[in-house]
């Protein structure tokens, strides 16, 4: 969950990123960092509650599970928002460790055309959900002449 290879450390793509950029949308992206976490931390939350046997409305369109607003209003609420981040990745970790009748466990589905999934499948899925956004965080941070964060992250 955590970033090894290729992946840069998640945790490490916001860290030092300032709230006066967070809402910054560059040509080439449709969301800016801040709309990107808030999507990344509903996501992770609406599964984390299916996982623990609660049964989140799913969004009826896919721009509900995006922020109503462009940017955040303040650096309190930047924080706030990559606090979430953090707590969310680390509840999924916790998840990832579990013994295997549990990740065998089946949760129900959600949404559309959903199938039932196992707490691993869900899992894995946020894995690769969380990777495809952090990739767009990533170049965000590229285009905006924000990356590397101090913590990580490649320049070649």
């Amino acid at each position: 969950m955590f970033g090894k290879g290729a992946h840069a450390n998640p945790l490490a793509c916001l860290e030092s990123f300032p709230a006066a950029l967070a809402g910054e949308k560059i040509d080439a992206s449709p969301h800016s960092i801040w709309e990107l976490v808030g999507h990344m931390n509903y996501w992770m939350y609406y599964e984390v509650q299916r996982i623990g046997g609660q049964s989140p409305a799913y969004p009826e369109h896919a721009a509900l599970s995006w922020p109503a607003k462009p940017a955040p209003a303040s650096e309190a609420e930047w924080k706030e928002a990559c606090s979430c981040f953090q707590s969310l990745l680390g509840q999924l970790e916790t998840l990832s460790n579990s013994s295997p009748e549990v990740m065998r466990r089946h949760v129900p589905a959600s949404g559309p055309n959903a199938l039932p999934a196992t707490v691993e499948e869900v899992l894995w899925q946020m894995v690769a959900h969380n990777s495809y956004h952090l990739g767009q965080v990533v170049f965000v941070r590229q285009c905006l002449g924000a990356w590397p964060p101090p913590k990580c992250g490649d320049t070649w």
